[in-house]
């Protein structure tokens, strides 16, 4: 068999060089991902009337392909298209006030604002006998899709908005409440399998242990009674 030789300093020298140049390139590719996606956003005074919807959707859109930012586009589409809808409505008997649109990309989330001048707040629609409201219908629209939206008052009117999470961090965090589920399900299984603390026959208890920086609980062990020996008969000695 042949034996393969250790590798020289020379070797192992250039080996590190090259996992360290490796993690320099994926650092500063997660650092420049990130400033990507940390943008400070952008505000944009839309056209008054009908046209405003289309406008925004075609903002969001190029935002989000620009800037490479991880999320649904087509539920991002839409729900800014509900909110600047729902403005233009309000902003129907006012002078057709034209509406802002404010998009910004922080901490994971894409963000989308939309600023009118009318001082009702928005409402959500009750559910009846009848139909409902095609503004109520929209709301109910954006809170089922968006990860959070809200509203607020402003010095000119209101303003309304939605977020929506990077699809990377929702994958992360799904993978992490199902990691934590597996392991409480796993727990509950061997709780539900164990017996019950008091010893059997012969045997102990369970024992703290204290192993790897933590104290743990060993489960009863069982008495196992030793096998009988085997009587062996005396040799008989030949008689005189």
């Amino acid at each position: 068999m042949t034996t393969m030789a250790p590798p020289r300093p020379a070797e192992r020298h250039e080996r590190h060089e090259r996992q360290e140049r490796q993690e320099r390139h994926e650092r500063q590719e997660r650092h420049e991902r990130q400033e990507r996606y940390e943008r400070h956003g952008c505000r944009v005074r839309l056209a008054t009337g009908p046209a405003a919807a289309g406008e925004a959707r075609r903002r969001v859109r190029d935002v989000i392909r620009s800037w490479q930012v991880p999320v649904d586009l087509d539920a991002a589409l839409l729900l800014t298209s509900e909110l600047v809808t729902n403005a233009v409505r309000h902003e129907a008997g006012q002078g057709a006030q034209p509406v802002v649109l404010a998009i910004a990309c922080s901490r994971g989330r894409l963000r989308v604002d939309v600023h009118d001048t009318s001082r009702s707040l928005p409402a959500m629609a009750e559910v009846d006998a009848g139909a409902l409201a095609e503004t109520g219908r929209g709301l109910l629209l954006v809170e089922t899709l968006s990860d959070e939206w809200g509203f607020y008052r402003t010095p000119a009117g209101k303003a309304a908005y939605f977020t929506l999470a990077f699809e990377a961090a929702k994958a992360a965090k799904a993978a992490k409440a199902a990691k934590a589920a597996k392991a409480a399900k796993a727990d509950e299984a061997y709780q539900a399998g164990q017996p019950d603390d008091a010893p059997a026959a012969g045997g102990r208890g369970p024992q703290r242990v204290h192993a790897r920086g933590r104290w743990t609980v060993t489960p009863p062990s069982e008495h196992r009674p030793r096998r009988a020996a085997l009587a062996v008969p005396a040799a008989r000695l030949p008689s005189a």
